[in-house]
C-alpha cells in the first residue's frame, strides 16, 4: 500500500505579516527533494530530519520536532499548547488539531479570591493550565502518524538527557532569573551556575534536565 504523505504546518502564537510588511532576511529559502524539516530551533528540525530518514512522514516529523522543541527552554514548552493544520493530498482535506490548554476544575473565581487574588498570577503553579501539547502530540501520531511514540519521542529524550544550550535561551534564563528563583525546582534544574556572576547556562553548555 502506498504511504500516505501528509503536509503539516505547527501554528504558534507569533503575529502574521504580510509579505509587503516582511522585514529583509539573510537567511536562504530553503529546498527539499523530498521533505523538509523547519523549526526555530536547529536541533528540533534535526529531529524532523532524523524521522524522516527513518520512513516517517511529516506528521511524525512534526510530532518528533514538537517534542524536541517543547523540551528546550524557550517559549514552547511541554506545559504549554499547540495548534496544528494537517493536509492530506490524498483526500485534499485539510484537518486542525485544537491542542489548547484549558483551566483545571478547580480554579475558579472563587478558588483565587479566597487566595486574596482578582485573578489567577501571571507565573508559578497557579497560573498554569492542563497542557494541551502533550495530547495534541499524542492525537496527532495516532490519526496521522506511522510510527511510535517511542520512536518520536527518542529524539527529546536524548536532547533532556544534555544539549548545548543556544545562546539565545542563555539570555532568556540569565533575563529571568531573578523570576525563577522564587521556586525550588525550576531553580535548581535552569540556573547551572548559581553564585556566579553569570547564573544561568553559558552558551554551548551541556543543559541537562534530568
Amino acid at each position: 500500500m502506498k504511504r500516505i504523505t501528509l503536509a503539516i504546518l505547527i501554528i504558534t502564537t507569533l503575529p502574521l505579516m504580510t509579505m509587503a510588511q516582511q522585514p529583509e532576511t539573510q537567511k536562504p529559502v530553503i529546498h527539499g527533494k523530498h521533505w523538509v524539516a523547519i523549526t526555530g530551533k536547529p536541533l528540533g528540525a534535526t529531529a524532523g530530519a532524523a524521522i524522516f530518514h527513518k520512513g516517517g512522514n511529516a506528521v511524525d516529523a512534526a510530532c518528533a520536532m514538537l517534542a524536541a522543541t517543547a523540551t528546550m527552554w524557550d517559549k514552547l514548552s511541554w506545559g504549554g499548547e499547540t495548534q496544528a493544520l494537517i493536509y492530506n493530498p490524498n483526500t485534499k482535506k485539510v484537518v486542525g488539531i485544537n491542542a489548547l490548554g484549558v483551566a483545571p476544575t478547580g480554579a475558579t473565581p472563587e478558588f483565587f479570591r479566597e487566595k486574596g487574588r482578582p485573578y489567577p498570577p501571571a507565573n508559578g503553579p497557579l497560573a498554569a493550565v492542563t497542557p494541551g501539547t502533550p495530547g495534541g502530540l499524542l492525537t496527532m501520531l495516532a490519526e496521522y502518524g506511522t510510527m511510535t511514540l517511542k520512536e518520536i519521542l527518542a529524539p527529546a529524550i536524548e536532547m533532556a538527557a544534555g544539549y548545548p544550550m543556544e545562546i539565545y535561551n542563555s539570555g532568556e534564563i540569565e533575563k529571568n532569573k531573578e523570576l525563577i528563583k522564587k521556586w525550588q525546582y525550576s531553580k535548581k534544574v535552569f540556573l547551572t551556575n548559581r553564585g556566579q556572576e553569570h547564573e544561568g547556562p553559558h552558551p554551548g553548555e551541556i543543559f541537562v534536565q534530568i
